[in-house]
């Protein structure tokens, strides 16, 4: 169950970058917030997903496992957005995308240390 979360979510991110376009929710005047809030939460989730799998199947390190496999997924995304019309590679994309990923899984560590104590 947890490996099909992450898979899903995987495909999920690919059926995104590969849309040329996609719609805007944000106001006129806002479209680059929109494109970093959507990298740094995508990649978010993508991480704490990829931590509670590799911790479910008891591997060593899970939450550098899991930033490390977020980061590689980042890099062929923005590697695949290259072969999509209207849309190309970010180096500030990839950045964002790592920004969500440690954000999301100091958040899921710390929560985890304090869950401890209780």
């Amino acid at each position: 169950m947890r490996w099909a979360a992450v898979v899903a979510w995987m495909g999920l991110i690919f059926f995104l970058s590969a849309q040329p376009r996609l719609p805007r929710v944000m106001p006129p005047g806002l479209p680059q917030i929109q494109d970093v809030i959507g990298h740094f939460i995508v990649y978010a989730v993508l991480a704490v997903l990829l931590w509670w799998a590799l911790r479910g199947a008891g591997m060593r390190r899970p939450l550098l496992w899991a930033l490390a496999v977020t980061l590689l997924y980042s890099l062929t995304d923005e590697f695949h957005q290259s072969f999509v019309p209207n849309r190309h590679p970010d180096v500030f994309d990839l950045a964002t995308d790592l920004a969500g990923a440690v954000t999301a899984l100091l958040i899921a560590r710390w929560l985890g240390a304090r869950r401890r104590l209780v």
